[in-house]
This record gives C-alpha cells, structure tokens and sequence, in this order.
C-alpha cells in the first residue's frame, strides 16, 4: 500500500518502536521511546536504517496500540522518526499522545511540511530532497550532519534561514567519525554558534 492510501488517523506503517535513550542533538541522555515510522524518499545514501524506506514491507499498528506501548513502557517523552515521518498526517498519533501528557519530538529531513503540533522539531536536512519553507521557522534544532568536508558551508546555508531561537549541531557521520570528527572540532571552536551531537547510543551499544 502507498503512503498516500494510509488511513493515519487509524494506524501508521511502523519498522520498529522500542524504548531507549535519545543518543542524539539536545535531548541526548534523555529517556525516549522511539517511534520509527516507515517510509521515505529521500534516500541518504549514507542512512543506517534503509531497510525504512520502502512503507510496503512493514506492519500497518493501530494507533491506539502506540499509545498503549507508550504507556506501558511508564515513557513521558517521544520521538517521532523515520523513515520520513512528515510524509503522513500525525495529527491522531500526536493528539493522542498529548492527551495521555506525553512530550513529543519528530525528527525529519523537513522535505514535507508537518501535519500534528509536537513540541520539539529537529530539523535535519539532507542534500538529496530540498527542504520546505516551513521548516526553518519550525526549526527547535537544526542537526547537520557532516560526511565531508564541503558540509561545512552547506551547514552554514541552513543556519542562515532557521530561526533565531534554533539550536545549532553538527553530527559526524557514524562511518567518517575518525576522520570527520577532528575536524568539526575545530570548526566549533572557531565557529561558537554550533553544537556537536554524537550518536552516543552507538558507544552505549543501544537502539
């Protein structure tokens, strides 16, 4: 079934969903069940979950049953991820989630505008799908991640549009971190305004 056919106000296309700790950007070390909704057509050719990408090939979970595993898991904070969870309506799965007090990130490349009010936007554009307008004013945090050298002003591009309130990170690319992670560094040091976020759930050995 394609993306577009889903009925998400009843049920999403979901690869996985389990509880952890958040191992990225401003929420890092913080207790999260993670929702990683499938689909995606972006396609990052250094992405670690592509077997995401293709909606078709994962279970269609009630709603309700989210919430439910949410609860169960005593979790108050979710992230909403992908795939690219911003190519569906998240409206019920958000409301839902609110009503039961839950705190809610989505983290998305922003190639689509978001359809459901979460509290916290972590925008992380990729170079492979422009970005729409409506995430540089969304924007709580802007994630760039760095796979090579070039990126670096390619982040700039981006810090330049986000709002003024939006935190800024640079992220090496898990498979260049020993080469790329030096440099980022460096580059923070001289350029103040950024952040660096690691994938430390990958150093933890944890989903």
């Amino acid at each position: 079934m394609h993306y577009s056919q889903i009925d998400t106000s009843k049920a999403l296309p979901i690869m996985e969903q389990f509880y952890t700790i958040q191992g990225e950007g401003f929420h890092s070390g913080r207790a999260a069940y993670f929702i990683r909704i499938a689909g995606c057509d972006v396609g990052c050719v250094w992405c670690d979950v592509k077997e995401s990408w293709d909606s078709s090939l994962h279970p269609l979970v009630q709603i309700s049953d989210l919430v439910k595993a949410v609860q169960e898991n005593n979790a108050d904070f979710v992230v909403i991820t992908g795939g690219e969870p911003a190519m569906y309506d998240l409206t019920t799965l958000v409301n839902e989630l609110k009503a039961n007090n839950i705190e809610i990130a989505i983290e998305t490349s922003g190639c689509y505008e978001l359809v459901g009010n979460v509290d916290w936007y972590c925008f992380s554009p990729k170079k492979f799908k422009a970005p729409s307008a409506e995430a540089y004013s969304k924007a709580s945090e802007l994630k760039v991640v760095i796979f090579h050298p070039s990126d670096f002003a390619w982040a700039e591009t981006h810090a330049d549009k986000v709002n003024p309130d939006c935190v800024l990170y640079l992220q090496p690319e898990w498979s260049k971190q020993d080469k790329i992670l030096p440099q980022i560094i460096e580059y923070v040091k001289s350029n103040k305004k950024w952040r660096i976020s690691l994938q430390t759930h990958k150093f933890m050995q944890i989903p």
